[in-house]
């Protein structure tokens, strides 16, 4: 088996990956994470008319002048105006009427006054401050605009967005289709969780780790089963989930032994491989295929293995193929707390908890089949081929998960 760089093994990956263009209709309450497919124009001003930001009194400022609570100015209330109502009423001169925050303010007035800045009344109001021309008002249209362009496509949405739209009066927005994964997983050696433990087998880890890692990206599972260690099983799996997949993640059978089948079971239907083996701890196995314009991912069958080229390689291909750059990867530095006493003379991953520009290693083994000590961690070292054993206080870099 050769093997070439990560770097070059996701150039490879990115060549062969799709960019979603189907769209859907969405309702706004269902839109985090997803990216706008068309642009969001309004079509009315917001707020759509003068609104007081207080509870209080609507009036004008030309009436104020000089008022304190010494020498108040006394005006005559002609209604209340509550959030929801509309008066066309023009206020006169000596004028005002009592208001709530959110409610439109009717014409002829010019400023709002707090009514902890009054007497409270409801007939003939006394007020003990002044207000400048415009104060505590809100204009028409000050959020924005008919006619703007407030969303554009491509923008990933979130709660913000949501409460704009809203905003907008907009129940629905076209959005850029979930891509749809299937993760195929092998081995007749596992089982299902719940099911019984038979000697000799073990539990289908791989599975429900990608499943629930690429749910947590964002993507729609449009199948997740184990198969087993036959190779016209598995071509007829691969064949199946290429019929509704974007992209297939398999895991196991990809190095060199006896029931290692991914090679044969993807000769089967005829897939082209695009390289298989990287320069890599974990992860060296990895082997990627293209099959009918659908990419076939093939994973170690170690958890941990497995785990470290999801983040290296598919994290990226489903940030192009979502037009999502949130899921590019994210580098951080930092010093060791904790030694790492194997040598790499090849680029390696380790995990590890990224805190304060402090990397810690976490106890137990850091083994390609052990996940157990994954738990805490949040970020995997990246250790640059033909590095020693790691010290405390030496210097490192990571991806963060």
């Amino acid at each position: 088996m050769g093997g070439i760089t990560t770097e070059e093994a996701l150039c490879l990956v990115l060549q062969h990956t799709p960019v979603i263009q189907e769209k859907e209709q969405i309702q706004i309450a269902n839109i985090s994470g997803r990216v706008l497919a068309e642009d969001v124009k309004t079509v009315f001003d917001n707020p759509p008319f003068h609104r007081s930001p207080i509870d209080g009194y609507a009036c004008r400022a030309a009436d104020l002048t000089g008022a304190s609570k010494e020498q108040p100015v006394c005006l005559k209330v002609l209604r209340e105006i509550d959030a929801g109502d509309y008066s066309e009423e023009e206020v006169q001169p000596g004028q005002a009427v009592r208001i709530m925050t959110g409610a439109a303010i009717p014409p002829g007035c010019d400023c709002c006054v707090r009514q902890e800045d009054t007497d409270y009344s409801e007939e003939r109001v006394q007020i003990y401050k002044a207000e400048r021309p415009w104060g505590n008002y809100c204009f028409k249209g000050e959020d924005f605009k008919a006619g703007q362009v407030l969303l554009k496509a491509g923008r990933e949405l979130g709660f913000v967005e949501a409460g704009v739209l809203a905003g907008m009066g907009v129940p629905k927005v076209s959005v850029y289709r979930r891509p749809r994964i299937a993760v195929l997983t092998t081995g007749n050696e596992v089982v299902q969780p719940g099911e019984p433990l038979a000697p000799g087998k073990i539990y289908d880890i791989n599975q429900k780790l990608l499943a629930v890692r690429l749910l947590e990206l964002g993507v729609e599972l449009c199948e997740a089963r184990s198969v087993p260690d036959e190779p016209e099983q598995m071509a007829e799996a691969l064949k199946k989930a290429a019929k509704e997949a974007d992209l297939i993640v398999t895991t196991g059978a990809v190095s060199v032994g006896k029931k290692d089948i991914m090679h044969e079971s993807l000769a089967l239907i005829g897939a082209e491989r695009v390289f298989w083996g990287i320069q890599v701890k974990p992860g060296m196995p990895t082997l990627f295929s293209d099959y009918q314009g659908i990419p076939v991912m093939s994973l170690s069958g170690n958890p941990f293995s497995a785990l470290v080229i999801t983040e290296l390689l598919l994290r990226p291909m489903l940030a192009k193929m979502m037009r999502k750059p949130s899921l590019d990867l994210v580098r951080v530095q930092g010093t060791l707390a904790d030694a790492f006493g194997k040598p790499s003379p090849s680029r390696r991953f380790v995990r590890a908890y990224w805190e304060k520009g402090t990397f810690h290693l976490p106890e137990g083994l850091n083994s390609n089949g052990v996940l157990a000590s994954m738990v805490g961690c949040n970020c995997l070292l990246d250790v640059p081929a033909g590095s020693g054993a790691l010290k405390p206080g030496d210097e490192a870099e990571a991806i963060l998960l």
